[in-house]
Formats: structure tokens, C-alpha cells, sequence
């Protein structure tokens, strides 16, 4: 069989109208905690891609950590290729695939810093490896090899202790929605698209997109 011929017709569920909510962040939590109900594994994984300023994409797996209202949130090194990229160009796009539902969320909009308090709380709630692994680890960049890596983590964990501070180099990043789509998969293709677009008065435009 060739990789062409790898299909399959989605049947779980439909879209419409009227399942949605008028809020898009309210329909976001509602598929997102059945994505949690149906186990679908790491729910929270989420594709984020951001430009650098010569207008190179990049993509790359990330946890999501919280969102609201104001937006969703991740934590990683600021001085990393995403980092430097967000820096240089504040949009950026999310995407969620649960295709244990046969359901896509893309997600695009402005990204933000989170605040130092914010930063800090959530750091200390990460478990002690992973807070090593912050300090210990310059991210992106080149590493002689994994014996260099794990001297580095050896000697940051002798450093720091059982209480490590959080790094000036690593926090989080809120992106503020201006686009919303959720994607639900249909049979023979004409799958239901129902987007929400920011509108100049702070209201949702929602219309239906054809698949």
C-alpha cells in the first residue's frame, strides 16, 4: 500500500451551528475537557509555530499549562529558537489535534510574556528534575554530546540544591486569541469548520468555513 492510499472516513461526530458556543474560549473548554474524559493521550499537547523575522517558519510540540479568558498559556526558555523567534515577531499559531475525536482547534493570535509572579509560582510547582533541567540546559543550542549534558545537569543539581530559583532565561509565553476554528472530521471530506474571528469591537464573529 502506498502512503496515498492511507485514508480514513470520520464518523464520530458532527458540528453545527447550534452545538457551539457563543463564546469561543467556553467551546474550547468544553471539547478540551472531553478530550480529557475520552483519555485521549496527552491532551494537553498542543503544534506551536512561530516565524522568525526573515519569515522562516518553525513548529514544535508544547504542553499547555493554563488558559482563560485572557488566553493560553506555556513555559519554556526565552532564550531558545522559539524564544528568540517570538521576540523578533509576537504572532504566532496553535494547534490542537485529538484525532481520537476526529476534532482540530487552530488558534492564532498575538503572543505576550507572563508575568514574573506568574513565572515564578508556576517553577516552583514543576518537579525538582524538571527544575534542574531548566537551569542545567541552554536550550536549542549545540551540545558536544549527552555525557556534557548530564555533567551539566550533575553540577547544577550540586549547585542548587533541593530548592532551586527559577532562571531569568525561563518563563512563560500567553497567546490572546484573535482566531479560533474548530474542525470536526465528516464523511467523503466535507468536514464541519465553524470559526470565530475577533472582531474591532471586542465581539466574535463566528461563520462556517468549508472544509
Amino acid at each position: 500500500m502506498s502512503i496515498a492510499d492511507l485514508r480514513k472516513e470520520y464518523m464520530h461526530a458532527s458540528l453545527s451551528e447550534s452545538d457551539v458556543a457563543a463564546d469561543p474560549m467556553t467551546q474550547f473548554k468544553k471539547w478540551f475537557d472531553e478530550a480529557l474524559a475520552a483519555k485521549v493521550p496527552e491532551a494537553n499537547a498542543m503544534s506551536l509555530a512561530t516565524v522568525a523575522a526573515n519569515g522562516r517558519p518553525s513548529s514544535r510540540i508544547v504542553l499547555i499549562k493554563d488558559f482563560d479568558q485572557r488566553g493560553f498559556s506555556w513555559y519554556t526558555n526565552y532564550e531558545s529558537r522559539k524564544g528568540h523567534e517570538l521576540h523578533q515577531n509576537q504572532h504566532a499559531a496553535l494547534l490542537f489535534h485529538w484525532i481520537e475525536l476526529e476534532r482540530q482547534v487552530r488558534i492564532e493570535g498575538r503572543v505576550e510574556p507572563i508575568s514574573a509572579e506568574e513565572n515564578d509560582a508556576y517553577f516552583q510547582s514543576r518537579p525538582l528534575g524538571s527544575r534542574i533541567g531548566a537551569i542545567a540546559s541552554s536550550q536549542s543550542e549545540p551540545v558536544a554530546s549527552r555525557e556534557v549534558l548530564e555533567t551539566r545537569y550533575a553540577d547544577a543539581e550540586a549547585k542548587h540544591g533541593a530548592h532551586p530559583l527559577r532562571p531569568a532565561h525561563w518563563g512563560g509565553y500567553r497567546l490572546i486569541p484573535d482566531y479560533l476554528e474548530f474542525w470536526q472530521g465528516r464523511s467523503s471530506r466535507l468536514h464541519d469548520r465553524i470559526a470565530f474571528k475577533l472582531q474591532a469591537d471586542g465581539s466574535w464573529a463566528r461563520l462556517r468555513l468549508q472544509p
